[in-house]
């Protein structure tokens, strides 16, 4: 069975038009794909099946090799790192199998957030190295990826077009990225940018984003105590949306891949309240980490060359806030544009290596 394919995606124009946001007017052909997506993978042999994370030995249901994961030990003075899941599990429905990464699956989930009182749909993918037996006590980093567009009603990083999954299991294998579990939350609750932010008055996104989803991977898979272990990736307004949350939690998330990111909120629905998005705003929020002294976080930003104005605002951004305790890295994706695909080259040309080195592997 062959997925459909999207068409390259222009997650948003890259300058403010005449209207309330510059990410405001998306083509219809990107709002429909990631419906289309999920149609052409309805009916994909065991699609819809109930899965679990729970147990060793298999990739939920599919042997796995042995891999080459970078693994930690203990903390300094014998603290245990590895936090076992809490339960109780998520009603999992398999969305696809990844063949090429050991027949592990992504599944999906319905939320209903406690913390926000939001309920949306959420995917996650575990490498194969989380079900090796030699690996059964260890806690793994959590990936907390993030799409551009409107990110709902679905999250197009789970998606057989793009092979995210893939290509995080190749590079591990290669010994250029930990062995991340990866998460794929909906970013808004319908077709309208709230900046992933808890803006008065609208749906508190910021807070399911950074409290409700993480607390469901901790329900659902063995993690790590240390921030060193959670992290966040996106494009476009899922760029946004990862380094203002690094930035706003650095007690809880230590890095972010930000790729073509807004670097300040836009959404129509603060109708100008510049006290509230303050408080959302990744400059604002660069500035009292280093007035404070950290924590240490680090910014992998990506953009395609040719992504003129993004690489601007990026520049800008890095030149002003990037010191002290926020430690940043570009990579220009050469010939690249906005889209996934260009950010993904990105990642494997330095990024999901740089990335790895600061934070933990799977770790006791």
């Amino acid at each position: 069975m062959t997925p459909a394919r999207r068409p390259a995606e222009r997650l948003r124009p890259s300058r403010r038009p005449a209207g309330p946001t510059r990410r405001s007017r998306l083509r219809t052909a990107l709002l429909l794909a990631p419906l289309l997506l999920v149609a052409s993978l309805a009916g994909c042999g065991d699609q819809g099946d109930p899965v679990s994370f729970t147990g060793t030995g298999t990739g939920n249901g599919a042997a796995v090799g042995a891999g080459t994961a970078r693994t930690g030990g203990s903390a300094a003075g014998g603290a245990r790192l590895a936090v076992m899941p809490s339960g109780p599990q998520a009603d999992w429905r398999v969305q696809r199998t990844v063949g090429a990464a050991g027949g592990t699956r992504i599944a999906v989930t319905r939320l209903h957030g406690p913390a926000s009182g939001f309920t949306g749909r959420v995917w996650v993918w575990a490498p194969p190295e989380y079900f090796l037996r030699a690996n059964a006590d260890k806690g793994f980093p959590v990936l907390i990826a993030l799409p551009g567009g409107f990110g709902w009603p679905n999250n197009y990083w789970y998606g057989a077009d793009l092979r995210l999954q893939e290509d995080f299991h190749a590079w591990t294998a290669q010994g250029r990225s930990l062995p991340f579990i990866l998460v794929m939350p909906v970013i808004n609750p319908d077709q309208r940018y709230h900046d992933c932010s808890d803006i008065p008055g609208s749906q508190r996104m910021g807070t399911w984003l950074t409290r409700d989803v993480p607390g469901l991977v901790r329900r659902t898979f063995r993690t790590l105590r240390t921030r060193d272990g959670w992290g966040f990736m996106g494009s476009s307004s899922g760029g946004f949306c990862a380094l203002k949350s690094v930035l706003k939690h650095p007690e809880a998330f230590k890095a972010a891949i930000p790729s073509g990111p807004d670097i300040a909120p836009d959404s129509p629905l603060w109708h100008g309240d510049a006290a509230a998005m303050r408080a959302d705003d990744p400059r604002h929020l660069a500035r009292a980490l280093a007035a404070r002294h950290g924590p240490d976080v680090y910014l992998g930003f990506q953009a395609g060359s040719t992504e003129t104005a993004d690489l601007a605002e990026v520049r800008r951004f890095i030149a002003q806030y990037g010191h002290g305790p926020v430690h940043t890295r570009l990579e220009v994706v050469a010939g690249g544009g906005h889209n996934a695909r260009s950010y993904t080259r990105g990642m494997a040309d330095g990024t999901i290596a740089w990335i790895s080195a600061h934070m933990r592997g799977p770790s006791t």
